[in-house]
């Protein structure tokens, strides 16, 4: 074990000597948890909605039939109670509900309201789906007043988890799992193939201690540096930009350190089927750094892509760790409501873990 720290303290020596790594480890996610606390609009389609009905009305049915027509919206559940709306939110089935009045003839005649409910947790995407589901169903009620032109009809909207429409809460989660992604597997992956590339890596693999051993301590010095940007960014994110802590702390951080853990394995991963530098750049780049941005749904909405592209997307880790992050981190929901994400993550870092090891034996013998 003695031998094993000294590996450690030998590789936290080289990193802190090194101006340029710090800057990136250190510098980096500061300006990114400022720079990405921004907005950007996009366009939206297969929006996941609830419809709560008091009714078997057939005016109630052809709204209904209208939503789900539409390119934009697909009508999952029927419910019958706001305790359904607010089950199905918290279990991320749903991103928009629709409440309909109890009678809905008396639109013709008097002032109701229907009332849009969508989860800000993502703001601009919020304003998006209930501007569109606000164009539709004024649409549909139109044809229902016909009738009675002086009749008045208002169609409300909620937004849940983040009603003042602050972008950061958007985008904390996101720049959580890119940081943590590329910070854990690129660094990682470059440092160990720096010693394949200058010849030391050998010369460390003939010491006393066993080469997985090795290993691990070069990736110790990352996980103890990712664990103090997680701590930047969240001290940032609730001082600096007044983004809540809604859920429980501690949720939070175990989640995070089993994301790193699986990014430390990814980049483990990419060390042993790379001997250069530049391989292991351009391996992170297509592996790691494209595929985040693009296809853990931080900028891009998921629902929104081609089926391929979200089948796709389900291998990329950062999509599962900042759903989870928006469920704890803005609604403040328990762990137990994101067991799938966990779950999964879990898996991807045993898988991991397995091929790696198997990998860097066989480069061994």
């Amino acid at each position: 074990m003695k031998q094993f720290i000294a590996f450690i303290r030998k590789e936290f020596y080289h990193i802190l000597r090194d101006k340029r790594t710090m800057l990136i480890l250190i510098g980096m996610p500061i300006i990114q948890i400022i720079l990405f606390g921004f907005a950007i609009s996009t366009e939206v389609r297969n929006v996941q909605t609830a419809v709560l009905v008091n009714s078997a009305d057939a005016d109630v049915q052809r709204i209904v039939d209208r939503l789900d027509a539409s390119e934009y919206f697909t009508v999952k559940y029927i419910v019958h109670s706001p305790d359904e709306i607010e089950h199905l939110l918290k279990r991320n089935k749903i991103e928009l509900a629709v409440i309909i009045s109890h009678d809905l003839n008396r639109l013709r005649f008097d002032s109701e309201q229907l009332q849009i409910i969508a989860d800000a947790t993502e703001p601009n995407l919020a304003i998006t789906r209930s501007a569109y589901a606000n164009g539709i169903l004024s649409k549909a009620l139109a044809a229902l007043k016909q009738d009675n032109p002086k009749g008045k009809i208002i169609v409300s909207g909620k937004l849940l988890y983040n009603p003042q429409m602050k972008s950061a809460y958007n985008f904390v989660p996101g720049v959580m799992g890119l940081i943590l992604m590329l910070i854990c597997a690129m660094m990682t992956s470059i440092s160990i193939v720096r010693e394949k590339e200058t010849g030391t890596m050998e010369i460390l693999l003939v010491s006393p201690i066993s080469p997985i051993w090795v290993i691990l301590s070069k990736t110790v010095p990352y996980f103890v540096l990712s664990i103090v940007n997680l701590t930047t960014i969240l001290l940032l994110s609730f001082f600096v930009l007044d983004v809540p802590i809604a859920g429980n702390l501690f949720s939070l951080l175990g989640v995070s350190l089993l994301f790193i853990f699986v990014s430390l394995a990814l980049g483990l991963l990419i060390s042993c089927i790379t001997h250069t530098q530049v391989a292991a750049l351009l391996a992170s780049a297509m592996v790691l750094l494209i595929p985040t941005i693009i296809l853990s749904g931080i900028i891009f909405p998921i629902e929104s892509m081609p089926v391929p592209l979200q089948w796709l997307s389900c291998i990329i880790p950062a999509r599962w760790y900042v759903a989870i992050v928006r469920k704890l981190m803005i609604e403040g929901v328990p762990i137990s409501y994101v067991w799938q994400e966990l779950c999964i993550l879990l898996l991807m870092a045993a898988i991991l873990i397995g091929i790696t090891i198997k990998m860097f034996k066989n480069h061994l013998e």
